[in-house]
This record gives C-alpha cells, sequence and structure tokens, in this order.
C-alpha cells in the first residue's frame, strides 16, 4: 500500500486544528490548485476548551506564513502584546519578591558570560539590579506597561521582541475564516460517530452523522482531551506526568477594566499562591484570570476563595469556569497514519504558554516534512515522535525548574515539589552543573530545543540560584566588556522608555488606524 498522499483530513476545530490546517494547506498552496486537500471535520456541538491565550514570539512568523495581516489579528482577537512573563511571590511568598523572563536574550549573550560577571558585582554590593532587570531592557518597559513597538513600526517588526495575548475563542473563528477563504480548506461541520480501519491499521475513513463518510489519506487528530482517533481509535496510552508537576485543575474567570483607559499589562502575570498559581492576562477589552492549582494540596473552595482575594470585588460578578487539566502526553504523537496536535496529543500546565507553541512546532513540521507516499510516512513518523518526545521532555524540565527552586514552606506543594524523587535525572544533571557553570548553549545542542539557554538563567538567577565560580573564574575575565553590557542595557532604558508608548495607546492606534504593512 504506497499511494500519493493526497488528502488531509483534520478532526477537531480550535486552535490547534485551524493552525494546522492553515500551516499545511498554505505550505502546499491548497487554494492554488495542488493536488493536496485539506478538510477540516468540526462538531457543530462540541465548544474548544478556548484558554490558551498567551504566545511566544514564534506566532509573528506562523501568522506570516499564513498571509495574515498583524493588524486584522490584533482587531479582530482582541489582541495585546506580551513580553515575556512577571513571577510574583515564587521564591520567598512576600510582596517584593518577583522576578522576570523576558522575550529578548541579555545583553551581550553569547559574547561573554554575563551571569558570571553579574553575581560577581552583586556580592560585591556594586550592582543593585536584578539579572533581568541588568541585562535586558525588556523588564523596564513591562514594569511601565510600554509597548514593544511604536505605531510606525511595521507590522511583526519590533523595537523590543514580543508575543501576544489573546481572544482564543475569536483566535479560532479568525482562522477558520482565513482558512476557508484564503486558503482552500473545505470546513466540514459534523460530528464523528465512527472511525473506520484499513486492513493495515490506518484509519480509512470517518463516518460523520451530517456528512456521511469522509476518506482521507493521513488525519490528524485536534478532538482534545477526548483524543478520540490517536488515543481511543488507535490505543496510543496515556504518558501521566503528574509525579513531577502536580497542577491538575484550573478556575477561570473573565474581568472587565474598571475603565476604559485602564493600563494592559505587557506580560503575563504569575502570582504564586500556597497550592499553585494565578496567570492575569491584559486583553484589549477585558482581562483573562485563572487559579491552576494542586487538588492534591488544597480545595476547589480554598483555591476559589484565593483567586476571589486576588480579584477582589470583581469577582463577584464573575462567571467561574472549572477545567480539569491532565498532566501529560501521548505515549507517541504519530501512528500508521495519525498524528496528534493539540490537547490530543497532551497537555502541561500553562505556566510558560508552551500549549500553542507546540501546536506551531507541530503543524509546521507537519505541513513542511509532509510525506510524499504511504511508504515513507512511517519513517517521518518516527521523526516526529522522536523530536516531540525530547520537546515534552525539556519542557516539563523548564516547568519544574520553576517549583525546584522556591523556597516557600507555606503548603506540602512547594515542599513535595522539591522532593528529588519529583525531579526529572535529567533536570537533576543540570543543576548540578550549574552549580560551577552557568547554563549556556552548549548544554542544549540539540536541533529540538524549545527554551535557550538565556531562558534558564533569567529564572535560576531570578530565584536567588548561585553558580559557585571558584573552578572557573576564566569565566569572569571579560570584566571590562561585561561592564560596557551593564551600560548600554542603562542607556537603550533610557532610550526605549522616553520613546516607546504605553501598551494600551498603541493597541488604540492600532484599531483605529492600523500598523505599517511590511
Amino acid at each position: 500500500m504506497n499511494n500519493k498522499i493526497a488528502s488531509v483530513v483534520i478532526v477537531g476545530g480550535g486552535t490547534a486544528g485551524w493552525l494546522t490546517a492553515g500551516r499545511i494547506a498554505a505550505q502546499h498552496r491548497t487554494q492554488t490548485g495542488s493536488t493536496i486537500s485539506v478538510t477540516l471535520v468540526e462538531s457543530p456541538t462540541i465548544p474548544i476548551i478556548g484558554v490558551g491565550e498567551g504566545t511566544w514570539p514564534t506566532m509573528r512568523s506562523t501568522l506570516m506564513k499564513l498571509g495574515i495581516s498583524e493588524t486584522d489579528f490584533i482587531r479582530e482577537c482582541d489582541a495585546s502584546f506580551k513580553q515575556g512573563a512577571k513571577f510574583a511571590r515564587w521564591v520567598t511568598g512576600t510582596p517584593d519578591d518577583f522576578y522576570y523572563h523576558p522575550l529578548m536574550l541579555p545583553q551581550g549573550f553569547g559574547k561573554t558570560n554575563m551571569a558570571a560577571h553579574w553575581q560577581a558585582l552583586r556580592n560585591e554590593q556594586q550592582l543593585q539590579e536584578s539579572f533581568s532587570a541588568a541585562t535586558c531592557f525588556q523588564e523596564a518597559i513591562c514594569e511601565l506597561g510600554l509597548a514593544p513597538k511604536m505605531i510606525t513600526t511595521p507590522e511583526f517588526n519590533s523595537v523590543a521582541n514580543y508575543a501576544y495575548h489573546l481572544n482564543a475563542g475569536k483566535f479560532s473563528t479568525f482562522l477558520q475564516k482565513h482558512c476557508t477563504e484564503k486558503l482552500g480548506v473545505l470546513h466540514v461541520l459534523a460530528d464523528v460517530v465512527s472511525i473506520n480501519s484499513a486492513d493495515n491499521g490506518d484509519i480509512r475513513s470517518v463516518t460523520t452523522a451530517q456528512a456521511g463518510e469522509i476518506s482521507g489519506d493521513l488525519f490528524v487528530d485536534c478532538t482534545g482531551f477526548q483524543s478520540l482517533l490517536l488515543g481511543q481509535h488507535l490505543q496510543v496510552p496515556f504518558v501521566d506526568c503528574s509525579d513531577v508537576l502536580f497542577i491538575d485543575n484550573a478556575l477561570a474567570v473573565q474581568i472587565p477594566y474598571d475603565s476604559d483607559d485602564a493600563p494592559i499589562a505587557s506580560h503575563t502575570i504569575s502570582t504564586a499562591q500556597d497550592a499553585g498559581w494565578i496567570w492575569d492576562i491584559g486583553l484589549i477589552h477585558r482581562r483573562g484570570v485563572g487559579h491552576v492549582y494542586s487538588s492534591r494540596h488544597t480545595s476547589e473552595d480554598q483555591a476559589t476563595a484565593k483567586l476571589a482575594a486576588y480579584i477582589g470585588p470583581a469577582f463577584n460578578n464573575a462567571s467561574l469556569r472549572k477545567i480539569p487539566l491532565p498532566c501529560g502526553h501521548r505515549d507517541i504523537f504519530w501512528k500508521n497514519n495519525c498524528v496528534a496536535v493539540g490537547l490530543s496529543a497532551g497537555f502541561l500546565e500553562p505556566l510558560e504558554a508552551s500549549a500553542l507553541v507546540l501546536v506551531e512546532l507541530s503543524a509546521s513540521m507537519i505541513a513542511e516534512q509532509l510525506p510524499a507516499c504511504r511508504a515513507l510516512m512511517d519513517i517521518t513518523a518516527k521523526r516526529f515522535n522522536e523530536t516531540f518526545r525530547y520537546r515534552w521532555d525539556r519542557i516539563i524540565d523548564f516547568l519544574k525548574l520553576h517549583y525546584i527552586l522556591s523556597k516557600r514552606t507555606d503548603n506540602a506543594f512547594w515542599i513535595d515539589n522539591r522532593d528529588p524523587a519529583t525531579i526529572p535525572a535529567s533536570l537533576q544533571e543540570l543543576m548540578q552543573l550549574w552549580r560551577y557553570q552557568p547554563p549556556g548553549d552548549h548544554d542544549f545542542t540539540s536541533n529540538n530545543e524549545v527554551f535557550p539557554a538565556a531562558s534558564y538563567q533569567y529564572v535560576l538567577y531570578g530565584m536567588g540560584f548561585e553558580t559557585c565560580y571558584d573552578y572557573s573564574e576564566h569565566l569572569l575575565r571579560d570584566n571590562q566588556f561585561a561592564q560596557e553590557q551593564f551600560m548600554k542595557n542603562k542607556k537603550t532604558i533610557e532610550q526605549v522608555t522616553r520613546s516607546l508608548p504605553s501598551n494600551r495607546e498603541l493597541l488604540q492606534k492600532i484599531h483605529l488606524h492600523g500598523l505599517q504593512t511590511l
């Protein structure tokens, strides 16, 4: 059985389904007579989860590849700019406890080890700023509520690197319209009632209640947590990761601003609680706020009370939504002629907004390495599975890093997170290395890395970790260059804080005038 791959059927909509459909259709120019057809089958009755409101900067290139205008995207999806994350009360739990994970590399990164020089100056009382503040101007922008660009900056270009916050429901609708009208994706509204196998174990077709049988050569499972094709039909087991990451539930609300001119934070705010943390994301018309927590360490009532206390009186008028968050992923992601993308592949807590970037990476690899015929598919599947198992493992390591560095003792949640039995061996090895050398590119040599070494530096040194340089004094030899970089960062802060508009001001101008197109 070696037929040409001519038809791709995506089962399930939402962001995962439509991003995947769009990437494949755009890559293979379905609209202009490609021999590959893309069909998306979506239930008219099952609502999307729709809580993934934070992206990575990669979303900018994804939108460009889809041929989407940034102005249209911002207007239609209630999008705002995101320049990283602020982690509050993660180390000690006190009101003044915070650090940033910005979206830009530290000044001088790759030329010298700024972390070593920063730590030495801090210990000698010659430097007061945090690692992020001393090496990256983005923290200052965020603290002042400024945007990452100006209205004269063309679409997708930047002064400071940025991602987006967005309304997930509106984003799915926006993608659906673009994919069907501009990219030639066929949209079928129908409920899948059965999955039909070929003699070799592949999926031959899906039978729907409203549109009959729909055949395909490659099936993409975007059916959410139920994983209808890969999990249920092909029986690929779920790998539970709750022994490492304890978060398993979310309580989500939407909160209006106090006034039309209220500031819009240009970063995600993650505030630690006694058994979890609260996200706070600013969109153009509202905030998305939610409490993710471990049900093993607190009750739903206690978690709700923490969320209400964080929000204040506005909580009383909000509609509270509870979302179970199974922590883990499928054992493999591509089996036979079926590949899972999005929640059907797995889910990890939203601490570093990894859900949407995994969708982007999956969709890109499928689109760019779509096998020409069935005989090649198993090779592609093997590569895909190796690539994404590595990526899931690295994301788990990075998320766990935030917990093991905390010094909080107010709940067993934090104490249990520091138990070595819950820390992956790969992360334990890295922590041993970093006791005597800072994270560097040499620690992450795969082509499939998700977080760069700089991200680990921001978290490690933001949370008070210290590296011992007694046996690696050579890392402190570029003192003059390092001093120049610290000074350069200060001057850049002065420049950008004078010139950049507030996040709200820029968004209002975009809605009114639009950005310049590239």
